[in-house]
């Protein structure tokens, strides 16, 4: 579910309290300035309109009985046929938790239930024998509500997802005793680590003064590279065990591409991506002359041959030397920082705070209205960096192809599409919308297209 809308899961927490004891819904007889809840709600409800006709148009796809010519005589039929079956019936769970989600939002915000929920949460506060009125803590009393409703509406959603779904189409490997552990892990690091990062832009906020924008991106900036350092190293191996990958022939060929690149290849780990999931990946992190890379145990299963995993790495390592992983970060940071522009903006606003219910105005709450009513924004920019991110692919093809990898590249992207039974016909439109990685299709494509100029 979106990320600023599940802020706003806090409906009957902690309070026993019906539907019917809530307020009456905001919009009738207020009068505003502005009505942005109304307006928000309504943008809401055109963007589920808007992607329910996009996921109708992929779904339709999705029934098609025969391969794209593309993959004819590439994809086995055996492989397209499960891949179909797993599509389609990703497909029609998406619809459910779709209009499950934009029902329960919608009515979040149509009846008043996050000034509700504001008070309730200082009340609660109070008969505990804590003081209501300390931003900080009140703060904190309102998000331990908002995981725990969070959880509880999610729960449903990721059961059936993990135990129907894929353990349908043989890619689920949890236990149920692995899935609760691993819910409780993120529980108690959501716990550990929330508090202080809620307190300390509370702190700035109130403090920020003519020059807050600067010094909450600043602070953001500060924290996404401890998060990126502290992440791989401290945080992963609560839910995973990495090892260093065996001296073989795969780690030769991957030291010597690393090298002959001057990739400052520091760790080469395997991970146990096998016991939750029969998907894989690999990924690279670090920062300056300490880089790591990662491969899950499933894509040294899945490929047919060292020479396809190699390939899969060299297209990671374009991404490296073509610096697209610094023009990403660089991007949202500057998003960031606009982001806080405007919220210093409105975060005075009367009118705004009114229009959600609210006769105060907490920082946290400031900044969650602010996210909705950018919302329309937020999407015009994630189909932006969707557009930017598939030719980031595309050049970070090009980039293995041109170091002699055209024919394993070609054959591992087909062993992956295979045996993670992705999707092999897409919309369009959807495809473009959605997608931040090309299709297959248009991938194989472009890899015959730069073989065919180089022939």
């Amino acid at each position: 579910m979106n990320g600023y809308i599940s802020l706003i899961y806090l409906v009957t927490t902690l309070i026993n309290t019906s539907l019917s004891d809530l307020p009456y819904p905001l919009f009738s007889g207020t009068v505003m300035a502005f009505p942005y809840m109304e307006a928000v709600v309504g943008f809401m409800i055109l963007m589920y309109i808007f992607e329910t006709y996009l996921d109708l148009r992929q779904h339709a796809a999705l029934k098609l009985p025969t391969l794209p010519k593309t993959l004819e005589g590439v994809i086995s039929q055996e492989k397209f046929e499960k891949s179909r079956a797993y599509s389609i019936d990703k497909s029609n769970f998406h619809f459910i938790s779709q209009f499950v989600t934009i029902v329960m939002d919608s009515a979040i915000l149509l009846y008043g239930v996050l000034p509700w929920f504001w008070k309730k949460s200082g009340d609660i506060l109070e008969s505990t024998g804590l003081d209501a009125e300390n931003e900080i803590y009140h703060t904190l009393a309102f998000l331990a509500g908002v995981m725990i409703w969070s959880q509880i509406t999610d729960l449903p959603f990721s059961l059936y997802s993990t135990f129907v779904i894929e353990e349908r189409h043989g890619f689920n490997k949890q236990t149920v005793w692995l899935f609760f552990r691993d819910m409780i892990k993120g529980m108690i690091l959501a716990i550990v680590i929330g508090p202080p990062i809620v307190a300390a832009i509370i702190l700035i906020v109130q403090k920020g003064g003519p020059y807050l924008a600067i010094y909450l991106w600043g602070f953001m900036f500060v924290l996404s590279i401890v998060m990126m350092t502290i992440y791989p190293v401290l945080i992963a191996p609560l839910f995973n065990k990495f090892t260093p990958l065996p001296d073989g022939e795969l780690r030769t060929k991957i030291e010597a591409l690393a090298s002959s690149l001057n990739f400052p290849l520091k760790k080469l780990f395997v991970v146990d991506g096998s016991t939750r999931s029969s998907h894989s990946n690999a990924y690279m992190y670090g920062f300056f002359k300490n880089k790591r890379i990662v491969l899950y145990d499933t894509l040294i299963q899945q490929c047919k041959n060292v020479e396809e995993v190699v390939a899969v790495i060299a297209h990671e390592l374009g991404h490296w030397k073509l610096n697209h992983t610094m023009y990403s970060f660089i991007a949202v940071q500057v998003l960031t920082l606009f982001q806080f522009g405007g919220y210093t903006l409105v975060k005075n606003s009367k009118d705004l705070f009114m229009s959600f219910g609210f006769d105060t105005q907490p920082v946290l709450i400031g900044l969650i209205l602010f996210q909705h009513t950018i919302i329309p924004i937020q999407h015009l920019i994630s189909f932006g960096l969707n557009l930017v991110s598939r030719a980031f692919e595309f050049q970070a093809d090009a980039f293995a192809k041109n170091l002699g990898y055209s024919k394993p590249l070609r054959d591992g992207l087909v062993r992956l599409q295979e045996e993670n039974l992705s999707a092999m016909n897409t919309d369009p439109w959807y495809s473009a919308y959605h997608y931040s990685h090309p299709p297959l299709v248009e991938r194989l494509a472009a890899i015959d297209e730069v073989d065919k100029k180089a022939d």
